[in-house]
């Protein structure tokens, strides 16, 4: 005979009651077949005994034969008969010389041969290897079986197999008295440390673990009492960053130029030194993420933080050379200290010569030399309220109060008709200072510079009392519509680390909309835009994966014939069914793409046959025998190689479901 199938297993569904089962290839003996059993529930397979568990028929007959499992060994619902031909890999024929030749024991050998053939193809099938395009320097790893104990198989920066460490469970604090296994982590309560089990034991004795008799099984994965320590450094820092702020503001009283921008200096030294105090404070529930933002004193600028990464906007460091604390900008660093040079000084013009004027009492107006008015004043009955004007020192800039017999008392400036009380630049854009409560801070109002070319009105927000929202702080909106907004590159979470990062695409058609949905519907992310076909890309970082927690699938789709064939867009349909009616040859598939899978479920509805375009590779070249029986099932799945469908595997004479 011949061996025209590459079957060389079956599969069935138990229900409890069915005792035979067909197997559809043919064996020599009754031993050369194995019989398992799967639970489908749990995966657990189980390998049946001949004649303890069934008994075989028809071995020896070209179209196979069947199994009979015994009594109390009927197959239930919710396991899965599995028939495998395992013919011996052996040669049992021994040829004499110079008798006839022995076709027929010469063909059986040649059939047990193609036999055990196809045993290994099936064995091959279910590997796990390399494409014929990828390619690999070595399969083999040479690590030793105590060196890779309790370890994962994983690849290296190069593609290459290798054998590494995978972290295990984690287990909250240690606790006494506990069973750890291998790769468990845990928490040092006393240290805030973090360890993984390097040994499986039951734990004793007390914390920190450093000094546990059961020390030398655990292994130290995160030493969070340094970053303690480098914290506490930090804050150190800082406080030699404010008295650094007091020594400016020293400075300041004595220069005798440039002394108002000294003070001011200083005002603003001191803020930020308040800064980096309150960000040591937030480094306590975070020593790392703080270690990363303070980088601590340096005598010069650094280009990376202090682990060696690149800088990132909003980082901070003492300056011991000029006694400053520094902010990278995002491109370069800065003083952390406001730029005296754009205040604005308001001192007065008029010349009085040795003249005192004790309590003078004003008339409605002062004049300027011209005799034109300067200044209008008006009188209010028993008034009790008045504003004061000061001149300053060295230092120090003139002022222009409220004061008076009442305890609060507001200052109003008031233009006329629909003009505007104005703030002029001097040499820098104008600006506004507003003072905290002690005036030891202060931020300002300033305008575009004049490079700028703008003049508009900027209204505050309507409501109840608000704070504005700033360009580089952190801020939180709520229930505010952003209508075409442009983001940047990322998008932070709550915590201020990074949620999305974005990359703009000069001159881009295409994008991905996220829709959300009603009760009952699934929410959408959709790729849209100018291009007709438009696909969706998830890319992974190094060898990483796409999980999908939940279940994953691609709904199926039938396939219809007509005048005996099916048309098949691979594109739209890559998981169909097709339910005969006549006799039908599958066309070639359109829209393809390298790399794509389609699975085919075919469903006769009568005695049809099959048959496929040649752009429709199977197995050893060969296509498979369809069942064509009314109400079986066959099910095939192919990979396009950018040239032809490849059959990846393929499950014949199934029930129809």
């Amino acid at each position: 005979m011949t061996v025209s199938s590459t079957t060389v297993k079956n599969s069935y569904s138990g229900n409890g009651s069915i005792t035979q089962f067909a197997y559809g290839f043919k064996i020599f003996a009754d031993s050369d077949l194995i019989v398992i059993i799967r639970t489908d529930s749990t995966g657990t397979e189980t390998v049946k005994t001949l004649t303890t568990h069934y008994t075989v028929a028809g071995a020896g007959d070209a179209s196979g034969g069947s199994i009979t499992f015994t009594s109390g060994n009927t197959p239930a619902s919710g396991e899965t008969v599995v028939i495998i031909r395992e013919v011996p890999q052996t040669q049992a024929i021994d040829y004499i010389a110079n008798d006839p030749f022995p076709a027929e024991s010469h063909e059986e050998g040649l059939d047990r041969a193609t036999m055990t053939t196809q045993q290994v193809q099936e064995e091959v099938d279910r590997s796990i290897k390399l494409s014929r395009t990828n390619t690999m320097t070595s399969t083999e790893f040479t690590v030793g079986a105590t060196d890779r104990a309790n370890k994962v198989l994983a690849f290296d920066s190069s593609g290459e197999i290798a054998v590494t460490q995978e972290l295990g469970t984690y287990k909250g604090n240690w606790g006494a008295s506990t069973a750890y296994q291998v790769r468990d982590l845990v928490k040092d309560t006393s240290t805030n440390n973090i360890f993984l089990a390097n040994t499986a034991h039951t734990s004793s004795g007390s914390q920190p673990l450093t000094t546990n008799t059961d020390s030398a099984k655990w292994d130290l994965i995160v030493d969070a009492a340094s970053a303690t320590t480098a914290q506490t450094a930090a804050a150190t820092s800082a406080t030699a960053a404010s008295s650094s702020a007091t020594a400016a503001a020293s400075s300041a009283s004595t220069a005798s130029t440039q002394a108002s921008n000294a003070s001011s200096s200083a005002t603003a030294a001191a803020s930020s030194a308040t800064a980096a105090a309150s960000s040591a404070t937030d480094a306590a529930n975070s020593a790392d993420a703080f270690d990363d933002i303070y980088l601590g004193s340096k005598s010069s600028d650094p280009s990376t933080d202090n682990d060696g990464d690149p800088l990132a906007a909003g980082m901070l460091y003492f300056n011991t050379t000029t006694d400053l604390l520094r902010v990278y900008s995002g491109s370069a660093w800065q003083n952390a200290a406001v730029d005296t040079t754009s205040f604005i000084t308001v001192s007065g013009t008029q010349t009085l010569t040795n003249k005192t004027l004790t309590a003078p009492k004003i008339g409605t107006s002062i004049l300027d030399t011209n005799g034109n008015e300067l200044a209008l004043l008006t009188a209010t009955g028993s008034a009790v309220n008045e504003f004061t004007v000061a001149n300053a020192a060295t230092g120090n800039g003139p002022t222009l109060s409220a004061t008076g017999g009442d305890s609060n008392i507001d200052l109003d400036l008031l233009a006329k008709g629909t003009g505007h009380v104005t703030v002029k630049g001097n040499t820098n854009s104008g600006a506004i200072q507003l003072n905290c409560e002690v005036n030891t801070h202060g931020q300002q109002i300033k305008a575009q510079p004049h490079s700028a070319g703008v003049t508009n009105t900027m209204l505050l927000p309507a409501g109840a009392d608000s704070t504005l929202v700033s360009l580089v702080s952190a801020d939180t909106l709520t229930n505010k519509t952003l209508t075409s907004p442009k983001i940047g590159t990322k998008i932070d979470d709550t915590n201020g680390n990074e949620l999305f990062n974005l990359t703009a695409t000069s001159s881009a058609v295409n994008e991905f909309t996220i829709a959300n949905a009603a009760t009952g519907n699934n929410p959408v992310i959709s790729a849209t835009g100018g291009d007709t076909n438009v696909g969706l890309e998830f890319t992974t970082k190094g060898t990483g994966t796409i999980k999908f927690n939940d279940l994953a699938y691609i709904p199926q789709q039938a396939l219809t014939s007509s005048s005996n064939a099916v048309a098949w867009d691979a594109q739209a349909k890559p998981n169909a069914y097709h339910l005969t009616t006549e006799n039908t040859t599958f066309s070639a598939p359109t829209n393809n793409t390298e790399g794509s899978f389609i699975c085919l479920e075919i469903n006769y509805d009568g005695s049809h046959t099959i048959a496929f375009n040649t752009v429709f590779e199977f197995a050893a070249s060969t296509a498979p025998t369809f069942t064509s029986t009314d109400g079986k099932t066959d099910i095939l799945v192919f990979r396009y190689n950018g040239a032809v469908w490849q059959e990846v595997g393929r499950t014949l004479n199934l029930s129809e479901s």
